[in-house]
């Protein structure tokens, strides 16, 4: 709570509060998408302030957490397999799959590096050319640009022993998936700022047309937060439904094209997998058949199982918005952060993380 009474003292906060209370006329079940979001209201204590009629559900935007179980047993795969040396972020470590962890494959004799980008990946094997580095690639549009160039340029270098394994995830699909679910009612979307820096504003005008719902990008403090949720209930006050940008430093209307090219030019969409929301078409970006000599999958040859959710974990009913981590039965007793059961608990931007390390006062 601290950060949040150092802007009280300014009084950025109070007012923007009150401003809420009043624009509320109805109650309101706000959906913020990204879990960069979720974990930024959590630790300034934003859920605390909200108007009596304002709900806030947490959605799928952990790409850790959005990552199916059969993903997280083919990583482990790859990773215990001779001549191998994986790098990964550190999110990645310690997420359960069917049979163990990464950390759990490196206890085992498995080489697991953390990594700060896809380029620090293709450093290490430049420096290792006796193994073959494998990029355990998650993240959404964000990400996909950045292992687009470092694809680009190890082809450009010639360094035959570097591949990624992909798991990259587009978002509007998935938004789309979610929307159509008739048990899921909600009047508006804090849709992404990261993301939106990559796809721009105008992507979620579907949403807004298919869906008649609010919608509005928002950035990270919480005078921005605050600010994109008043813009949501005004519209839900003069019955709206648009897609509107709180988040103009950062974010346009059509997005960092030059990005979009790159992400299409090295990836194409498929169809893929999501935890908690199953199958979506043309949800995840594989990598072009031009560039398959940088694909583990195709490299390893690795068939995905599918495999069922651990026994009592609700993270994916947590991802849809379905239900909130103290609904879990595992929550805070055989599920913590230091014994995680779903990877809900595990990534720094996951609800069930969030909620146990800011939101159980």
């Amino acid at each position: 709570m601290k950060y949040v009474s150092e802007y009280r003292d300014k009084k950025f906060i109070d007012p923007l509060v009150d401003e809420l209370r009043r624009t509320i006329d109805r109650p309101l079940r706000i959906m913020e998408v990204c879990g960069t979001h979720t974990m930024a209201i959590f630790r300034h204590g934003l859920r605390s302030l909200m108007p009596e009629g304002l709900e806030l559900i947490s959605g799928p935007g952990c790409p850790v957490c959005v990552t199916s179980s059969a993903h997280i047993d083919g990583f482990i795969d790859v990773a215990s397999r001779d001549g191998v040396r994986v790098a990964i972020f550190g999110d990645l470590y310690r997420v359960p799959g069917s049979h163990g962890s990464l950390a759990k494959a490196q206890s085992m004799g498995a080489q697991v590096e953390v990594v700060y980008s896809p380029m620090d990946a293709l450093t290490l094997a430049e420096k290792n050319p006796q193994q073959m580095v494998v990029f355990l690639s998650v993240g959404f549009e964000t990400t996909i640009p950045l292992v687009a160039a470092t694809i680009l340029e190890a082809e450009r270098r010639q360094v035959d022993n570097f591949t990624v394994f992909s798991t990259h995830k587009i978002m509007p699909p998935a938004l789309s998936a979610l929307l159509g679910d008739p048990e899921l009612r909600l009047d508006g979307l804090l849709c992404p700022g990261h993301v939106s820096t990559i796809i721009g504003a105008a992507a979620y005008e579907p949403l807004a047309a298919n869906y008649h719902l609010s919608c509005v990008v928002a950035g990270f403090e919480p005078v921005d937060v605050l600010q994109a949720l008043i813009m949501l209930a005004r519209q839900g006050r003069e019955g709206r439904a648009e897609v509107e940008n709180a988040y103009g430093r950062a974010v346009d209307w059509q997005g960092n094209l030059r990005a979009q090219k790159l992400m299409h030019d090295v990836f194409e969409p498929i169809d893929c997998q999501w935890r908690g929301l199953g199958t979506i078409p043309a949800s995840g970006m594989a990598i072009r058949e031009k560039f398959s000599r940088f694909d583990a999958e195709k490299r390893f040859n690795i068939r995905l199982t599918e495999t069922p959710e651990p026994k009592g974990c609700l993270c994916g009913l947590i991802l849809k918005g379905r239900k909130n981590p103290a609904d879990c039965p595992l929550f805070g007793g055989r599920c913590t952060p230091l014994n995680p059961v779903g990877p809900c608990m595990v990534s720094s931007e996951g609800t069930c993380a969030a909620h146990y390390r800011y939101g159980r006062a």
